[in-house]
């Protein structure tokens, strides 16, 4: 903590010191173009904050897969379950209060939990061409679920011919990593002529079990180590001393990914574009959970409860129709999108000599959707306005199957055997007005929201719920209203207000399921929770100086209005009952009173010479909500003190970078009691502090062949991201050989 304190200092004083120097600079503020407002749209002309991580940065970082990409950014913390789990926290919202978008469509449906999240990672990092990070709620834009934010993933795009001749683009790329053993293959190409563009990527990675650092904090030497672990040996199952308690047995998994897009330019004004999107991956162990111990009565033993916890393969699909014209009657720019989503993932799980109770519960998701966008200019004015629709379906199937009989019989489902049905409708408008010579930018705007949720239980013989039948038809109006003013060059103040609303869905409404064994809960449906309402407001700054400083500060507080959060309930005047054997306290989703967070960001950059750059980013977050008796509770989600420092020198054909990643303490007394912070993967002071000093670099052999090598936690640091159940890599050294056409 020390360490962190000491940088937090530093950045401060670095700050300070500048601050006093001369500051009439004349370097423009940075012209990056984002699409946050559904067209392009200059970054300095829009009053919420918006990061980039461009292509060159995705490339530089060379991360695993795309919930490491974001961690590398510094800007986003990142929650772990599993290897194969990647969980983005924006401004102390998770899950289902993060919105994911790709290429301008919804990835969040009618099941995404407000727990802990993998489907960030179903999107492959390596054919992306930029990551938009939104701060704050979105949801004027972009509808219910973006209270903490949108990470909004944009891929590339098959490139034309200015010409008769072909023009071929291509990517390809090998990769090894120690700590995991990971070896990923990656490669894309695009096909161009004058009216069609083709492009195909393919991705395919095998991770093996991570192995954790060995530098562990004197006061807890064994936190995290993996000393023992259930495999079957000759048909039973036997706990086995693990060869080296830092290798999280059972924790590898592979993943494969297909992108294929074709573009038509039909004429200078009107394309057409189909995008497919393929992810799968083999059974994914749950690897906390692997680590629970059998409950005894109330009290947690020292056995080792499951044999067996894995997802299965998780398989999104993705396809879409797009068409874009110009100049089209009142619209300056008119995009029609219409997609259909297929995803399926399942949950596996058998306990420690129980070969009769092999539990499989199966979701199966389809979602189609539609999206009408158009763009209007007059002036020093511009209108975006736009329709969207998302209609949803869930099918959820369980059985239980006796491994040694083979008899197959029926389980409770993880949500309601009959129809599940979920849609969304939204028509917004956002407008921009430039005054003062574009010295002073307004932005505002409003959305209709209308969601309808149905779902209905056959089989009411396991739990006899009271409710059957549930419905729920919620509609809202949000909105944003803000101000840009830049009174002179590289000078920029903003000011954001914005509301921010998520209807409950499927999972928040009627899921049923087991929290975990050491909590002993269980939450039941509950058909009586309402929309969740976050009202937003934020205030920055940018500044450069002489050229070569830049900082940036955001500060912001979110009043969280109706937050659902799970608590105490009773299932037919009884608070708890018997679930898989034990005897468990009933809970439920249900509405708070209230809640706030809020919290600031800063990023200090400064240029020490043309090839040398210091790069620093620290956010913080707080959040609180009051219980029915006044008393205030830690908001769950909500992460530690957290950020990024690194140097970095660049030359023509080298470049090289030493970086450190840092967290803050999160003290058990600041953990949510009832929620999702899994407190008891901590040590018993909850989730320790930590720094990690880490180095990559690249050589261009040529134009089209580049060397990668880097060494991650080059200390060897044992630690874990807060209310993670996994730990993270120990020293790995990393290599990665790049080719290009």
């Amino acid at each position: 903590m020390r360490k962190i304190a000491l940088l937090s200092a530093l950045l401060y004083i670095s700050v300070c010191a500048m601050a006093q120097e001369d500051t009439t600079d004349n370097q423009n503020l940075d012209e990056v173009v984002v699409f946050s407002n559904k067209f392009a749209e200059k970054k300095k002309n829009l009053a919420q904050k918006i990061d980039v991580i461009n292509a060159r940065a995705i490339a530089k970082f060379n991360s695993q897969n795309t919930g490491d990409l974001l961690i590398n950014s510094g800007n986003v913390f990142v929650q772990k379950s599993q290897q194969g789990g990647s969980s983005p926290v924006i401004r102390g919202f998770e899950a289902s209060r993060v919105l994911l978008v790709v290429d301008g469509i919804r990835m969040n449906n009618a099941v995404y939990r407000a727990g802990h999240l993998q489907n960030a990672i179903t999107v492959d990092q390596n054919i992306l061409e930029r990551v938009e990070v939104i701060y704050g709620p979105a949801s004027t834009m972009y509808g219910s679920d973006g209270l903490g934010g949108v990470l909004h993933f944009r891929t590339k795009l098959p490139v034309l011919s200015a010409t008769d001749k072909l023009k071929v683009i291509g990517n390809a790329f090998v990769r090894y990593s120690s700590a995991n053993e990971e070896k990923t293959g990656h490669a894309d190409v695009s096909l161009g002529g004058k009216k069609f563009a083709w492009l195909q990527s393919y991705t395919y990675s095998d991770f093996g079990d991570m192995k954790m650092g060995n530098n562990y904090k004197s006061k807890y030497p064994d936190f995290g180590r993996r000393s023992q672990y259930i495999k079957r040996i000759n048909g039973i199952d036997s706990v086995v001393t693990n060869s080296d308690d830092r290798v999280q047995r059972f924790s590898g998994y592979k993943q494969w990914d297909i992108t294929q897009k074709l573009l038509y330019q039909q004429s200078e004004r009107v394309s057409h574009s189909l995008n497919f999107q393929y992810s799968n991956s083999s059974d994914v162990p749950r690897y906390d959970r692997l680590q629970d111990t059998r409950n005894f009565g109330g009290s947690i033993g020292t056995t080792l409860r499951f044999a067996e916890w894995f997802y299965g393969p998780q398989t999104r699909l993705m396809t879409a129709y797009e068409l874009n014209v110009k100049q089209l009657g009142f619209f300056k720019d008119l995009r029609v999108n219409l997609n259909y989503q297929d995803i399926k993932e399942s949950r596996q799980q058998r306990e420690y000599r129980r070969y009769d109770r092999f539990d499989s519960r199966r979701e199966h998701v389809k979602v189609l959707g539609f999206i009408i966008d158009g763009r209007k200019t007059w002036g020093n004015n511009e209108l975006n306005v736009g329709l969207d629709g998302q209609l949803n379906d869930v099918k959820s199937g369980a059985d239980r199957t006796n491994l040694t009989t083979g008899a197959v019989t029926k389980l409770d489902t993880r949500y309601p055997d009959g129809d599940n049905k979920m849609n969304y409708f939204g028509l917004y408008a956002q407008h921009l007005l430039k005054m003062k010579n574009g010295k002073l930018v307004l932005n505002d705007g409003i959305r209709l929201q209308s969601v309808s949720l149905h779902s209905t239980i056959v089989d009411n013989s396991f739990f006899n719920l009271p409710v059957t039948d549930i419905k729920q038809t919620p509609f809202a109006v949000t909105g944003n209203l803000g101000l840009v003013y830049m009174p002179v060059q590289n000078f920029r103040i903003t000011g954001n207000l914005s509301s921010g609303f998520r209807a409950p869905n499927v999972d928040d409404a009627v899921k049923l399921f087991e929290s975990s064994t050491a909590t002993g809960r269980v939450i039941i449906p509950n058909a009586d929770i309402n929309p969740e309402y976050t009202y937003n407001f934020d205030l920055g700054f940018t500044k450069t100086f002489h050229e070569i400083v830049r900082f940036e500060l955001t500060g912001f507080y979110t009043l969280f209005n109706n937050a659902i959060a799970s608590a105490p309930f009773k299932l037919n005047g009884q608070d708890s009952i018997i679930y898989n054997g034990i005897k468990c306290a009933v809970y439920a989703s249900q509405n708070v009173n209230e809640a706030y967070v809020t919290g600031f960001n800063a990023r200090l950059s400064i240029d020490l010479s043309k090839k040398l750059s210091w790069d620093n980013t620290i956010s913080h977050t707080y959040g609180r909500y009051k219980n029915p008796d006044g008393t205030k509770i830690p908001l769950d989600h909500v992460p530690p003190v957290f950020g990024k420092t690194s140097l970095t020198y660049t030359d023509k054909k080298f470049s090289t970078e030493v970086y450190g990643m840092f967290n803050g303490w999160k003290k058990i007394k600041d953990y949510n009691p009832d929620g999702e912070d899994n407190g008891q993967y901590a040590t018993v002071d909850g989730m320790p502090s930590w720094f990690t000093f880490n180095w990559r670099g690249s050589y261009v052999f040529t134009k089209n062949l580049t060397l990668q090598a880097g060494v991650e936690n080059i200390g060897d640091r044992n630690y874990r991201y807060f209310a993670s159940g996994f730990s993270a890599p120990g020293r790995s050294f990393i290599i990665a050989l790049r080719a290009g056409l």
